[in-house]
């Protein structure tokens, strides 16, 4: 009988401690979307339920200046026809597999834009508190290719970072994979710095990008390499090189481009956004053999059709491994950058996890930091150093991009 009445208390104990966890995870309608939304003291987040798509974010939320970076598509709350299952909630940063438009069958699976991860139901498995750390955990069972993904959203208390694991099992074969992480752009040209690790060389979308008979329109040239962002040709005849690292660009151009990083020596790959003019930058991290590039999607009013409607200023910082946006068959192939060397898909062993870990954050920045020329790396600190010698500690665990642990 005590026995009987031990386990009682004890079931009665994990209801309880279910319940509070699930409590914490509040469910919200953000911008449209259904989401949960979990929160730090300097950060609160909010992942749609749909497609996992992570916005609204509001970075420094205990300061008088919060900091909310993230685009989000102007047609939320909106009912259309949509032709993907990725636009419906369209926001943010969101995990993509297989990454690009897939549009071509592979060995017979046939995988949505971005694939399921992107645009299908994800289901809540729980919110848990580890000292300072509040983690976020979602599932995926993937269809089209028979798999489980499981996204797990580290807060820690004191940082305005988030730290980001897509642990994933089954799914055996090839795979283009990727964050598509989306900020917001002002209607100013150039108000954007973007900065980013050493390259080997960038590269302008293979093909036609942007068609006019579809309503759609691109300024920069076809395939052609490039060692700055600030120098990409132009698909004008005789125009000047376009600076793309300065963002938004011309009104008006909807472009797609990518850059491959140097050998870090085993440090993170990085990427800045410098806002000069509101005194902050977002940052990304990365382990550049997991994400081998970063996908540039430059959109400044530059698409006419459903949903888009000439609406849309933003730009994509994609840091992925893939064949530019083509998807799934063209990654996995013989493709022109695998020819040069670059991965450009993971061969997914199926029996053993793959693990994607990969860190956001915001960090204000004093006046005159123009934009970042370096960033160093020490035991749980990063430091940007700026074009103007300013340089500015945060203290962020890069060492999770390795090991998903704090």
């Amino acid at each position: 009988m005590k026995n009987h009445y031990s386990l009682i208390i004890a079931i009665g104990l994990l209801v309880s401690i279910e319940s509070v966890s699930a409590q914490r995870a509040v469910t919200s309608t953000r911008n449209g979307q259904s989401c949960w939304v979990i929160k730090s003291g300097q950060v609160e987040l909010a992942i749609t339920k749909l497609g996992g798509h992570m916005a609204p974010v509001t970075f420094y939320r205990d300061s008088p200046s919060p900091i909310a970076p993230y685009y989000i598509s102007p047609w939320q709350g909106e009912t259309h026809d949509y032709p993907v299952p990725v636009l419906v909630p369209l926001r943010g940063d969101f995990f993509c597999m297989p990454f690009g438009g897939n549009g071509d069958a592979y060995k017979g699976e046939q995988h949505p834009p971005h694939g399921e991860t992107s645009g299908s139901l994800w289901n809540f498995t729980g919110v848990n508190q580890d000292g300072p750390v509040t983690t976020l955990s979602l599932e995926l069972n993937t269809k089209a290719r028979a798999g489980k993904v499981t996204k797990r959203i580290h807060l820690l208390e004191g940082q305005n970072v988030v730290y980001t694991s897509h642990v994933i099992d089954g799914f055996k074969g090839k795979t283009s994979l990727g964050h598509h992480a989306t900020l917001a752009m002002p209607e100013k040209e150039g108000a954007f710095k973007i900065s980013h690790s050493p390259i080997v060389f960038g590269m302008s979308n293979p093909t036609q990008f942007s068609n006019p008979a579809n309503g759609e329109y691109q300024q920069l040239a076809i395939g052609q390499q490039f060692t700055s962002l600030s120098a990409v040709p132009s698909i004008f005849k005789n125009a000047p090189d376009v600076d793309c690292s300065r963002l938004p660009q011309k009104k008006g151009y909807a472009d797609l481009l990518m850059i491959f990083p140097s050998d870090t020596g085993g440090k993170p790959a990085w990427l800045t956004a410098v806002r000069e003019d509101e005194g902050w930058l977002w940052f990304s991290l990365k382990d550049p053999k997991v994400q081998t590039a970063t996908v540039f999607w430059l959109e400044n009013h530059g698409r006419h059709t459903l949903p888009w409607y000439g609406r849309n200023n933003c730009v994509g910082m994609e840091d992925v491994t893939a064949f530019f946006a083509d998807g799934l068959k063209p990654s996995a192939g013989n493709n022109l950058l695998a020819q040069m060397g670059i991965k450009t898909a993971h061969e997914l062993d199926g029996s053993k996890p793959f693990v994607v870990n990969y860190i956001q954050g915001v960090v204000k920045i004093p006046a005159g930091f123009k934009e970042v020329r370096n960033v160093e790396f020490a035991g749980g600190i990063v430091t940007f150093v700026s074009t103007t010698g300013h340089r500015v500690i945060a203290a962020v665990r890069h060492e999770f991009l390795k090991n998903g642990q704090f």
